[in-house]
């Protein structure tokens, strides 16, 4: 295949981002990207998805579309399955699993063994009907490759995972804070509130320090990826794989890197222990020098510019007490109001927070998740 055809991809995301990652995906230069549940469906040349790969902050993961089959029942399955030339997609030396997603009844009625038999059945036969020796269907094995198989409406849509790891693993995170944001809502929160690098950055609670180090990879036009090893995309280990259009790609993408960012970025926090996590996190990510850290309360901060944009995700309930709670977000509305009035705000705040002890009214407000809980994005502006 060219790598100039174009190809079909699905970019996964949680479904209250997916607005996010469509506009990612348009500033990439992708056509008419598709909001679905829970991602975005788009179609680019190989270039370009290699590209998204690198520079998609809020994706969760990312599938190459393999083909979509009559999937009435497993044999229908197999038989369809077995006619895609499978040597053009997974390599003999590297194992596979497959992972199905059954969404209506008709799907849940065949069952996850009979999907995932059928599927290894077919791969088997197709490589032997081109005299190849075929992978192995291990999904224990190290380094195996994902094919997931989402059913609905009697087809199934047969995807290969190209990201390997999740995308929210950067390489840089280290261990050490008991409730970290994962990158891809940091990078969410970032460009929600419209934060693009050309206005200072505070983050007064920075915890691990994930807001930052993102907010500094969007001030630096560097793409998030872009320290992940070798081998560490799930697509350089499926037939296909175009290692020279990769290196071309990522030395583009490092030469994209700006040598400074246009605005400062801040950090602080109370706990000393988390200002030394945060700054070896972001030495980790090879950002710490243009982020300047320091210890201090959130009564203490002051302005380190005269306008910019203040990010938080506020501690809940469970991580400081339930007595401190409420005194918390008044704390925080009254350092909002007396020394930020020049200030946009961004604070993520669990769903049954006391919104109204901060005595602000948010422009505008985003349902979010950040894992299991309920979370809410409230944005001020001055």
């Amino acid at each position: 295949m060219s790598s100039a055809a174009p190809v079909r991809w699905i970019a996964t995301c949680p479904d209250d981002t997916k607005g996010v990652l469509v506009d990612e995906l348009l500033a990439l230069g992708v056509r008419e990207p598709r909001a679905i549940y829970r991602g975005a469906a788009f179609e680019a040349p190989l270039e370009l998805g290699y590209r998204a790969h690198l520079w998609l902050r809020t994706a969760s993961r990312i599938q190459r579309i393999v083909a979509d089959l009559p999937a009435g029942s497993a044999a229908a399955l197999e038989a369809a399955a077995a006619a895609i030339p499978w040597s053009a997609w997974l390599l003999a030396r590297v194992p596979f699993a497959v992972s199905p997603i059954l969404t209506d009844a008709e799907a849940k009625s065949l069952g996850e063994p009979a999907v995932r038999g059928a599927v290894a059945s077919a791969i088997a036969r197709s490589f032997a009907a081109a005299g190849l020796p075929a992978p192995r269907c291990d999904g224990e094995a190290d380094g195996a490759v994902t094919l997931v198989a989402h059913l609905r409406g009697g087809v199934c849509t047969l995807g290969l995972d190209t990201a390997g790891r999740a995308l929210h693993k950067r390489g840089w995170r280290l261990p050490g804070h008991p409730a970290v944001l994962k990158e891809t809502l940091a990078a969410s929160v970032l460009l929600l509130a419209g934060y693009d690098g050309s206005e200072a950055l505070l983050d007064p609670m920075c915890g691990s320090g994930t807001l930052v180090i993102e907010g500094a990879y969007l001030a630096l036009h560097k793409a998030p990826l872009i320290h992940r090893g070798k081998d560490d995309f799930g697509f350089e280990h499926q037939a296909g794989f175009d290692r020279a259009l990769w290196r071309r790609v990522s030395e583009q993408a490092r030469a994209a890197r700006l040598p400074a960012p246009l605005a400062p970025l801040f950090a602080s926090d109370v706990k000393p222990e988390f200002v030394d996590l945060a700054r070896k996190t972001a030495l980790r990510a090879r950002v710490e020098k243009h982020i300047s850290f320091q210890v201090a309360s959130l009564y203490d901060v002051q302005p380190p510019a005269p306008q910019g944009l203040v990010v938080a995700n506020l501690p809940y309930g469970e991580r400081i007490g339930r007595g401190q709670f409420a005194a918390l977000y008044q704390e925080m509305g009254r350092t909002l109001r007396e020394r930020f009035q020049k200030w946009r705000a961004a604070l993520l705040v669990p769903a049954a927070a006391p919104g109204d002890a901060l005595g602000l009214r948010p422009r505008r407000e985003v349902a979010l998740m950040n894992g299991a809980l309920e979370v809410r994005l409230l944005l001020f502006e001055p």
